[in-house]
Formats: structure tokens, C-alpha cells, sequence
């Protein structure tokens, strides 16, 4: 018998298959919200009627609007909208759009519980992961704020509580966390995601097949986050190929929400991740690929490189996705292509001059140290990266 704990997340619900506007009046009610700072998708507020509805629903509840948030969460726009937030007296963030701003209310809420007026201020709260995958994450206050989430994305961050918040200085996504950060409620409206770009859509949905597969191959894996893994893998490899024939089936929108939530329990309860993960968020912070894209990118490479260490999870991986029998690498290369994603490095903008760099950084990420199969350096790393180049 294998011991384990299993710890719920600190949210209230995940509404689902409902009008995101209805349900956000209901929650910001249920919470007694007075002063809601609203983070939407600027995409969303020019092209789209999305904000109007939200603020028809919250009316005179909505003490502020914030459009100005780049892609990769940088530190910079996350304390200008922190401080705009207290200045607004905010009791409840919401946020409208992808995992940028999912990532951005958690940063806007430690700030504002830490006294973070700076961006050099959010130095102080940071993890710092050494090159060895030894991890201190300082003490850090809980948020003075907490969200809902509104995603129209599957990258599936709502469901944690930490963030990703890039150093544009450095050129470095750094990872930042507190029990708390984590929404207090994610409404899931198949509906709205209509609006998202196709790739954006899909490339998220293999980000969250990324995180269904290495918790269902970590090293810690546990019980309840392989089965909803298992299912999560059912839900996308079925709807997200039936989104790409049919951008309006809605339904098959709502199975890929339902998948993205399902993909993260695990990470809800400490299970780690692998090297997919790992060098992603370099290639995110360092090269600016897009987290969906690095998934369709690394993670085939890196199910071939761990087939030895992890053969049996990933023939369950193989049949959840409906092709057993097939080595679970060609499975997801498969699933990328018949999605029109992009398959190689160089093809999302990436330079060969940037891989020693990339592969360097890649070892300050946690996941990168708790691959399944051991990663000894810098080498492996670019030896993975040269395979998807």
C-alpha cells in the first residue's frame, strides 16, 4: 500500500455550461462583492460585446476595468494594474480572457496583500530554483484580494494557485505561489470561447493534454489525479479534433473546458511535473512561445525520451486517447498535426543561437528535476531541444 494525502483546493465551485454573465451577477452577489476590478482580454473588449454584457450584469458593482495586459504576465504590467486596483478600493478581481490574466489577478492579489507598489518588489516573493532543482519559496503573505475566473482558454491555471509573472529584464518567467492565490470560483461558458483564435483554443487544449499526461507519469503520480487524467485525456482527444471540424459545436467547446479542469487535479496536490513543463516555461519566458505551443512542440519528445521509465502509463495514456497499441509519443505528434499546430521549434519563431540559453534555464525550473527519467544537465536538455528543432 502506498501512503498519500489528497488536499482539496482552496476554491468554492467551478460553474459550468452556464452564461458566464449570469453566473458571474450570481457569485459576485453570493460573495457580497462591492468593488469588482474587472481584467479583460483587450482582444475581447475591442472586438467583441463580452465586456458590455459583464458590465450590464455587475452594473454599479465594478469599481475599475483593466485591458492592458501583455502575454507571459510581465511584472510591469502586473504592479500598474495592482496599483490601479487599490486605488479602486477592489474587493474582488474578475478576470475575462486567457491564462495571462488568470496568472495576473494571483499576481495582483499577492501584491496587494504584500505591499508590492514596484516591480522590484515582487524580488522578495519569487521561488528561486538553483540549477541543482533545490526550491525555496519565501514566506509570503496571503492576497488582499481574490478572483473569479472567466477562461477562454484550456490552459487550465484557474485551477492553481500559483503563477507564472515574466521578469522583462531578465527574460526570465519566474513562478510565484500562496494557497490563496487560487480563484475563489471558475464559471466555464462554452459559449464565449467562440471568440478565442483557433490555435489559441487548440494549442491550450494540448497544453492541458500536457498536464494530464505528466501527472499521469510523474514520479509521485496518485490515484484520484489518474483517474481524472485518464478522463481528461478521453474528453480531449474526442472534442478538441470536433472543435477544429466544427468551430461552432459548443458542446464539444464544454467537454474541452471540462477536460482542461480535469488535467490539473493533480497538480492541485503537489504532484509533479516533467521536463515538458519544465523547458516550456523557458520557451516561454526566454524565446516568447506561447505555453500551448511549446506543449505541441515538447511534449512528444519528451514522452520518447521517458517511454523506458514510464511504458505502462503511457499505454493507458495510448487507449484513453483511443488509439492503443500506438507509442504515446506519435499519439499527441498525431493529435498536433491533425490540429494544424506546430510541430518544431523553428516553426514558432525560435533560433538556434537561443538553445544553449534555453536549455541552461531550463535547469532552474523545478519540473525539469522531477522528469521521470533523470535529466544530468544542460546536454539532455539541448539534445531535446535539437530533436524538436
Amino acid at each position: 500500500m502506498k501512503p498519500g494525502i489528497h488536499r482539496f483546493p482552496d476554491m468554492d465551485r467551478v460553474v459550468y455550461g452556464a452564461a458566464f454573465d449570469t453566473a458571474a451577477a450570481r457569485e459576485v452577489e453570493r460573495l457580497d462583492a462591492r468593488a469588482v476590478f474587472v481584467l479583460a482580454s483587450n482582444t475581447l473588449a475591442r472586438q467583441t460585446d463580452l465586456l458590455d454584457r459583464l458590465r450590464t450584469a455587475l452594473g454599479p458593482r465594478i469599481a475599475g476595468v483593466w485591458t492592458r495586459m501583455a502575454p507571459h504576465t510581465p511584472r510591469t504590467d502586473v504592479v500598474d494594474a495592482a496599483n490601479a486596483a487599490r486605488a479602486a478600493g477592489a474587493d474582488l478581481l474578475l478576470t475575462l480572457g486567457g491564462g495571462s490574466l488568470t496568472d495576473a489577478a494571483k499576481m495582483i492579489g499577492l501584491c496587494l496583500g504584500n505591499d508590492v507598489t514596484e516591480p522590484a518588489g515582487l524580488d522578495a516573493f519569487r521561488a528561486r530554483i538553483e540549477a541543482d532543482g533545490s526550491t525555496r519559496r519565501p514566506p509570503t503573505r496571503p492576497p488582499g484580494v481574490r478572483a473569479i475566473a472567466v477562461p477562454t482558454t484550456l490552459s487550465a491555471g484557474e485551477y492553481t494557485a500559483f503563477a507564472g509573472c515574466t521578469d522583462p529584464v531578465r527574460e526570465v518567467k519566474e513562478s510565484f505561489g500562496q494557497a490563496l492565490m487560487v480563484p475563489r470560483v471558475v464559471i466555464l461558458d462554452p459559449a464565449i470561447t467562440v471568440h478565442t483564435p483557433e490555435w489559441l483554443f487548440l494549442s491550450t487544449g494540448i497544453r492541458a493534454v500536457d498536464h494530464a499526461v505528466e501527472d499521469l507519469c510523474a514520479i509521485n503520480a496518485a490515484p484520484f489525479s489518474d483517474a481524472t487524467s485518464l478522463h481528461a485525456l478521453r474528453l480531449l482527444a474526442r472534442a478538441l479534433p470536433a472543435v477544429k471540424a466544427d468551430a461552432g459545436d459548443v458542446p464539444a467547446r464544454l467537454d474541452c473546458q471540462v477536460g482542461a479542469w480535469l488535467s490539473v487535479v493533480g497538480s492541485q496536490n503537489g504532484v509533479s511535473k516533467g521536463a515538458s513543463h519544465g523547458i516550456g516555461h523557458v520557451l516561454g519566458g526566454t524565446a516568447g512561445v506561447a505555453h500551448g505551443y511549446t506543449s505541441c512542440i515538447m511534449l512528444p519528445h519528451v514522452l520518447r525520451f521517458n517511454a523506458e521509465a514510464t511504458a505502462e502509463r503511457q499505454r493507458w495514456m495510448s487507449e484513453a486517447m483511443g488509439r492503443p497499441g500506438e507509442p504515446a509519443a506519435d499519439v499527441v505528434a498525431a493529435l498536433v498535426a491533425a490540429l494544424g499546430l506546430p510541430g518544431r521549434l523553428r516553426d514558432v519563431g525560435v533560433q538556434e543561437d537561443q538553445l544553449d540559453l534555453i536549455a541552461r534555464e531550463s535547469m532552474h525550473d523545478r519540473w525539469v528535476h522531477t522528469n521521470p527519467r533523470r535529466i544530468e544537465g544542460p546536454a539532455t536538455v539541448r539534445g531535446l531541444l535539437d530533436a524538436a528543432f
